[in-house]
């Protein structure tokens, strides 16, 4: 087992001074940047770093419900503590309008049919597709990758849906790194210790993987191998190739890494 030390405060000046420096080498002093805001850590914690690296006036939240969001509120806290402007875009009519065309199509024949595939990712994809049609709209803007370290792992991101973007500031850092970084900044503890869900199935991620984030990040940090280590490594073995694809510009710590990522 290999031992690390995380610095917080180390790793979240220099995650700042990546995102100032990114920024200036892809964009210019009136750079916009555009964030899926979900109301957990990974999004609020991306939000706080870019108010911090480029000022509360050059950072947009977007919440994307579809349909009904019961945990909406935690997005609203999160803009209203920051004080960043924000838009909410409920995806409910695009995302019947596919499934009517689909039926239409002969792809499927009642509703019933879609897949729980279809279901979980495609609303993604279209969120995915909003923050481009927003930042299309507004111009000079770019489009903020929220996924962490542990997430991109064990492929627990939508290809081309939460997995896109134009820049990924937390890619490499594990989900206790990102809460760290939360708590350093201040933000509310309510955002930044909620369990990790997609918000459609009712259950965590961690109840759906079948293991929790600590057991990944105790392999990825420490190379300690736990009673889930097999199951992790599957995953990881058969979701790396999505990582690969969707290589995003991110800020990389120095820190112990035992999985090729």
């Amino acid at each position: 087992m290999s031992e690390y030390n995380f610095d917080v405060k180390k790793v979240t000046a220099e995650v700042i001074e990546w995102i100032q420096k990114w920024i200036s080498e892809n964009g210019n002093e009136r750079t916009k940047v555009i964030i899926g805001v979900s109301g957990g850590k990974d999004s609020s914690v991306v939000s706080a770093l870019m108010v911090k690296a480029l000022g509360k006036d050059r950072v947009i939240g977007v919440m994307m419900p579809n349909g009904e969001q019961k945990d909406i509120s935690d997005s609203q806290t999160l803009v209203s503590h920051l004080g960043i402007k924000n838009y909410t875009v409920n995806i409910a009519k695009a995302y019947e309008g596919i499934q009517s065309a689909f039926a239409d199509a002969g792809i499927i024949q009642t509703n019933d049919s879609f897949s729980s595939v279809f279901k979980t990712n495609t609303p993604a994809r279209l969120r995915m597709t909003t923050l481009y049609g927003i930042g299309a709209q507004i111009g000079n803007c770019r489009i903020v990758n929220t996924c962490n370290l542990s997430e991109d792992l064990v492929g627990y991101s939508t290809f081309y849906g939460d997995a896109a973007g134009d820049f990924a500031p937390i890619n490499k850092l594990t989900t206790e790194e990102v809460v760290a970084i939360g708590d350093y900044l201040g933000l509310p503890s309510s955002l930044t210790h909620k369990a990790p869900s997609d918000g459609m199935c009712g259950k965590t991620d961690e109840d759906n993987l079948g293991f929790t984030y600590h057991e990944v990040n105790e392999i990825a940090r420490k190379n300690e191998k736990g009673p889930n280590y097999e199951k992790i490594i599957a995953k990881y073995k058969a979701n790396l190739f999505k990582v690969k694809i969707i290589a995003l510009p991110c800020y990389r710590p120095e820190l112990p890494l035992f999985l090729e990522i």
